[in-house]
């Protein structure tokens, strides 16, 4: 019984019912109830998803993680072996940095996915059909193939069906092919080469909106064997995409995972092979795994990205998924849907062509001006009207609107309604004599003909052949420039004469549009400024695009290439590759799959890709891009639940503003890793120094974990609230393959500012050993006061200088002064926690019993605090020599210097 719908559409409606095993009166009860039972309900289904006690386990069960678990593991052991060292807290320790890190992952990356919830809304709740020759409401997961639906003006067509009667039935396509303007649907059997449903005369498909009119049809697919079922199941079929920072993040985390395993392995052999006893060599080990594992890297990052998402939330741009604000800072191509998107989504008179000439919509436009036009925009419609506001065809709705108010002295008698082959429609209306008038408007090549005069005011002159190529003329112009062009045309009716549509006077040209966004032109400029691309990839036709993409400043050239969805279905992968390679391109009459194929090419290509959209259509491609970015005002709630941004205000500027934001999140990111690295330097040196200098340890574990967790991170989350640039805006975006993890970066911790750090810190921990007559050789016990207080002073002189660091790294060339200290509130709470953290390791009971510290003196901060003050000068001189240096100013950009 299943059949497509081009096959029931070539169908009479007679023979659509018999092949459908159904009539005009319905299915009964129980055959309905035994079709429900074969084909299924008539809803969207489920797609398998990863259950969410499974993606909390992946938390707890990556590689960076199981460096730490193993670690612990190692602890466990050792305090079995030998209790009493403090191992059995300091794997405590690492379990809990491992169940933080995974728990706080998890709630900021978890979402309830809604696509199908939201695929479910769209469709209505309660429908009306014929059943055993009476009306009824049903359900509408209760339709099945075969039943009658009943529709009519502002119901939502909830299964794929085919018109058996209709009455002026027009409907809106925007959520499955993104075309603004309401197509007519008739009972006419389509031809025998038609192959497209979406443009089939005689279906009516899911998820659309019946704008005018009414009918009956029969239903020939439920569920997900629909037009909208398809597109849901490519929506659910295409898996999220890894974005280049989760990318980066994974690769960071485990080069450094491994680099700490490593040297954790290289170094418990060469503690064994000088004879070190092998539980101490095993902490060793463990303290040298935990320095070079920067425990607070993915916790800062984050919650780095969770600041981005705030500030851009203030500028109407709401993140989804906290990747997509880095995502935003590197994507190359913007592919942008038209309609809601580049325009306002509602239909708006823009020109008028009468008596000889144009006239733009904005004119004042007298009562006594053209009548007979005015006439026809206010009064030939099927609009229904609700305390005075009128419904309906929005085309109708704006041209009622663009004639204003206007005397009646006719009573409405009568229409000839709208239909695919006509294509125009026309009401008249008789006086109390009997007499009246006919208004009619349609396309202008079918109403044209029609016409044996046309009128300039009040004067009616022949239509001869000057004056039909004059509109011929007037029609292409205004056509070309993307408008929706009507020919509005009337005459006079004679007492109980016939409303017919013969010999009618042409009144004029009535052109409509789809207003672009006031803002457009002036986002589009910025994303060229900034090297970014931008295509259209719309559903409408080539010329309306065309029009509306020199309108937006997307095509600047005398040739762009202009594609439609049918030559993307008949390019190979290469060939399409190769067309994007035009310096200007369009793309119209895209379906949901040949925008899935445009958004593959590029990504070929090396591009990382966003994507814009609003409707059903737009949600697959939407959920494959790099980003997906959806309408919040226009938008469908398809296209909002399978995006990762979503456009609190619907303008396309703020796409802009999000790419200011991501690319200054990627900045940011750079500088709090290279904060934390720095730390990991001075956290492992001193257990080289345990090792092979056979000196007390400088520093436990449980310190190194204060320093990662604890007084790094809100530092570190502050240089990850610094604000763009000036000039972010004014670079091309970074290149694919640039590593956040560079050798630059590296360098710069590892072997500049790490050593600096560690040589104050060892120098402070040998001060206060010395100021006890600690002598060379000399063994202390983890409790004796003096070892305490020797680690506590090396722990605080790590800390005074990323305090120091912390404003270095705030530009890898720019001074520290260049900032202003206030701009950044967050920098302020971060010193501000360090100093507080400090304070309650050194100097509450609590603290030093669980970090094995005692407090400290004046005198040994004033020590320390030289190194650390002279970490700020070196890189500050490292800056200098940077800027001054002839191939370093070449490369930074403007306003940079």
């Amino acid at each position: 019984m299943e059949h497509t719908g081009m096959q029931i559409a070539r169908l009479a409606p007679a023979e659509a019912l018999a092949a459908l095993d159904s009539s005009a009166a319905g299915l009964g009860g129980a055959e309905a109830a035994r079709r429900l039972g074969e084909f299924g309900a008539n809803r969207v289904a489920a797609a398998a998803r990863q259950p969410a006690w499974l993606s909390l386990l992946g938390e707890f069960i990556h590689f960076f993680a199981l460096i730490l678990w193993l670690a612990a593991g190692l602890a466990f052991t050792a305090a079995w072996m030998q209790p009493g060292e403090g191992m059995f807290e300091l794997g405590l320790a690492i379990v809990g940095v491992i169940l933080i890190n995974g728990g706080f992952s998890f709630w900021q990356s978890y979402r309830a996915e809604q696509a199908l919830a939201a695929l479910e809304k769209l469709l209505p709740q309660q429908v009306k059909v014929r059943r055993d020759g009476r009306e009824q409401d049903i359900a509408a997961d209760q339709l099945v193939p075969g039943d009658i639906l009943l529709l009519a003006e502002g119901a939502k067509v909830p299964a794929d069906c085919r018109l058996i009667e209709s009455w002026s039935l027009r409907v809106n396509l925007a959520t499955l092919t993104g075309e603004t303007y309401p197509k007519a649907r008739s009972e006419a059997a389509e031809p025998a080469g038609a192959v497209d449903p979406l443009a089939a005369h005689c279906l009516l498909l899911a998820g659309t909106l019946v704008v005018s009119g009414e009918g009956s049809a029969v239903v020939y697919a439920t569920g997900m064997r629909t037009e909208f079922g398809h597109i849901a199941h490519l929506t659910q079929s295409t898996g999220d995409t890894e974005s280049p920072l989760q990318a980066e993040i994974r690769r960071v985390s485990r080069l450094l995972a491994l680099l700490a395993l490593g040297l954790g392995v290289v170094f418990f052999a060469l503690g064994q092979a000088i004879g070190l006893n092998f539980w101490v060599n095993l902490m060793f080990a463990i303290g040298i795994i935990v320095a070079n594992v920067p425990e607070g890297l993915l916790p800062t990052v984050t919650l780095s990205l969770a600041l981005a998402t705030q500030r851009m939330a203030k500028r109407n741009a709401l993140v989804r998924h906290l990747p997509a604000v880095e995502t935003m800072g590197c994507a190359t191509v913007i592919l942008t849907d038209k309609t809601g998107t580049l325009t306002q989504n509602r239909m708006a008179v823009r020109e008028w062509f009468a008596g000889g000439r144009h006239h733009l919509a904005a004119e004042h436009w007298p009562a006594a001006r053209e009548p007979h036009l005015r006439a026809v925009a206010r009064f030939c419609h099927s609009l229904k009207f609700t305390d005075g506001q009128p419904s309906g065809d929005p085309m109708e709705v704006a041209l009622w609107q663009f004639a204003g108010e206007l005397p009646m002295d006719w009573k409405f008698a009568g229409e000839i309604a709208f239909d695919a082959e006509r294509r125009r429609m026309s009401v008249y209306s008789r006086a109390a004599d009997g007499s009246g008038v006919l208004l009619c408007k349609g396309a202008p090549e079918n109403v044209l003909p029609l016409c044996t005069t046309w009128l300039a005011g009040n004067t009616s002159r022949p239509f001869d052949a000057e004056a039909r190529e004059a509109y011929r003329v007037a029609h292409e112009d205004l056509a070309s420039r993307g408008l929706r062009v009507l020919a509005c045309a009337w005459k006079p009716l004679a007492v109980d004469a016939a409303a017919d549509e013969e010999n009618l006077a042409l009144c004029g040209l009535i052109a409509l549009e789809d207003p672009l966004r006031p803002d457009v032109r002036e986002a589009v400029g910025r994303c060229h400024t900034a090297g970014l691309r931008v295509i259209m990839v719309t559903g409408d036709h080539p010329t309306t695009g065309l029009a509306l993409g020199r309108e937006a400043d997307l095509i600047r050239g005398a040739t762009p290439r202009v594609l439609t969805g049918d030559e993307v279905r008949r390019m190979s992968a290469a060939e399409l590759q190769i067309a994007l390679d035009a310096p200007e391109i369009l793309f119209a009459r895209v379906s949901a799959e040949q925008k899935m194929l445009i958004v593959q090419a590029l990504q070929a290509k090396g591009e990382i890709v966003a994507v814009t959209g609003d409707g059903v259509n737009d949600a697959p491609a939407l959920r494959l891009a790099d980003i997906g970015i959806a309408m919040g005002l226009s938008g469908t709630d398809v296209a909002r639940e399978a995006a990762d941004i979503v456009l609190l205000d619907d303008h396309f500027g703020t796409i802009v503003n999000a790419i200011e934001e991501g690319r200054a999140v990627y900045e940011n990111i750079r500088k709090f890793i290279t904060y934390i690295l720095t730390s990991n330097i001075p956290e492992l040196i001193p257990y080289l120094a345990f090792v092979l200098f056979r000196i007390p340890l400088p520093l436990t574990v449980i310190q190194i974990l204060a320093v990662d967790l604890g007084t790094d991170m809100l530092p570190a989350i502050a240089l990850g609230a610094e604000k763009p640039s000036p000039d972010i805006m004014q670079r091309p975006p970074r290149p694919r393959g640039e590593r956040l993890l560079s050798g630059g970066l590296l360098v710069r911790a590892y072997l500049f500012l790490g050593p600096l750090e560690a040589l104050g810190a060892l120098a402070t921990f040998f001060f206060v050993l010395h100021g006890f007559g600690w002598q060379y050789g000399e063994t202390l016990a983890i409790g004796d006061p003096r070892y305490l207080q020797a680690t506590a002073a090396c722990l605080m002189a790590i800390v005074l200088a990323q305090m120091v660091n912390v404003f270095v790294c705030r530009h890898p060339r720019l001074p520290a002064w260049h900032f202003p200290l206030f701009e950044n509130r967050w920098l302020l709470a971060g010193l501000a926690s360090e100093v507080a953290l400090m304070a309650v390791i050194l100097y509450t009971p609590w603290g030093n019993s669980l970090f094995g510290t005692a407090p400290l003196p004046l005198a040994v901060f004033l020590y320390a605090l030289p190194f650390a003050l002279f970490l700020g000068l070196a890189e500050e001189a490292r800056k200098w020599f940077i800027r001054r240096a002839p191939a370093s100013r070449a490369a930074v950009p403007p306003g940079s210097r």
